[in-house]
């Protein structure tokens, strides 16, 4: 189930976003809002998800989260955009990245708590 996250996820939530791939949830961050959205097929659908909620292509990347590991990865097609300097599926910019991670542990990282794996 796909979930538009602006607060911190609930152990529902994040049961049901893990239910379509099992180890990870694939993401679209609006850096700008500080907000996700988590689960589908493809980044791109979640990305779809944010833009209709009001966000802007330009503060949306694609990312992935394996709440097992507590990683962030940042790679994703809708990341391919050269017109930002972003010539690979891979997020270049740091400060980017830096964003995104920052992002994701606020609204997802409660997860490990949640399910006692710490």
């Amino acid at each position: 189930m796909v979930h538009l996250i602006r607060v911190q996820a609930t152990s529902e939530q994040m049961a049901e976003m893990l239910q379509a791939l099992k180890t990870y949830v694939k993401l679209a961050v609006d850096i700008q809002r500080g907000i996700l959205v988590g689960s589908g097929e493809m980044h791109a659908d979640c990305e779809e998800m944010l833009i209709d909620d009001g966000s802007q292509q330009v503060d949306t990347w694609g990312a992935d989260w394996d709440p097992f590991k507590r990683q962030v990865t940042y790679e994703s097609l809708i990341n391919i955009r050269p017109r930002q300097n972003n010539r690979s599926m891979e997020i270049q910019d740091p400060n980017t990245r830096k964003r995104i991670d920052e992002i994701v542990h606020d609204l997802l990282g409660r997860y490990e708590r949640l399910y006692g794996d710490s």
